[in-house]
């Protein structure tokens, strides 16, 4: 698979068969996104992989706080701007009605939140969930750093015939995922990434991109 394939394959997969990723392939592209850009090779990041028992826990303590209406815990940092305004929330919403409503999770009903909810904290049924942290004490350009790697690390794994899901969801969780891997107070729970095989017979959704003029601007001949 080149370059080209891997990106345009790339999606986020919200329905995983319960097939295991091997190990191997999970160190494999692991070890090949450490080359990911990092400004100063700081490499900031800190990823807990969790499969197996650990996850199938971690996914039920969550998901119980889903289905209770938990509001989560205090946020570490907001998901999105506030005063978010147009074309972003027209894109925001357009995706958000695409997604759900391939899932049979409709706009007008009034379980919505709850369901979405409860879909995202079982990982969407994947076997591995990548936890990405970084230090309390990075600052923007760190984060960036870090959305690199795991764009990175999304197109190692097309490569190897595996799906994500970007998940920021569990940042809602963020105290239930720090007790399960460990992780110290230092450290802020950027997103967990849900990875493994697309399970078969179901729709495949690919929400829309704003065309290359809205976003991209070319100076000089």
């Amino acid at each position: 698979m080149d370059v080209y394939e891997a990106v345009d394959s790339r999606r986020a997969v919200r329905s995983f068969s319960d097939t295991p990723v091997p190990r191997a392939v999970l160190e494999r592209v692991l070890a090949a996104a450490t080359r990911a850009p990092s400004s100063g090779n700081l490499q900031p990041w800190q990823v807990y992989v969790v499969t197996g028992e650990p996850l199938a826990e971690l996914k039920r303590r969550a998901t119980a706080r889903a289905l209770a209406g938990d509001p989560g815990d205090a946020r570490q940092y907001p998901m999105y701007p506030d005063g978010l305004a147009s074309p972003y929330t027209d894109r925001f919403a357009a995706a958000a009605a695409q997604r759900y409503g391939a899932l049979g999770i409709e706009r007008a009903d009034p379980e919505r939140p709850v369901k979405i909810a409860a879909l995202n904290s079982d990982a969407f049924g994947a076997p591995v969930v990548l936890f990405c942290y970084l230090d309390r004490t990075m600052g923007p350009g760190q984060w960036a750093d870090a959305g690199m790697y795991l764009q990175t690390v999304m197109l190692l794994l097309r490569a190897e015939g595996l799906h994500s899901c970007p998940q920021v969801m569990w940042t809602m969780f963020h105290e239930t995922v720090g007790r399960a891997v460990g992780a110290d107070d230092g450290l802020v729970l950027l997103c967990g990434v849900a990875v493994g095989f697309e399970k078969e017979g179901v729709p495949r959704l690919r929400t829309g991109r704003a065309d290359l003029a809205e976003t991209v601007s070319f100076v000089g001949t």
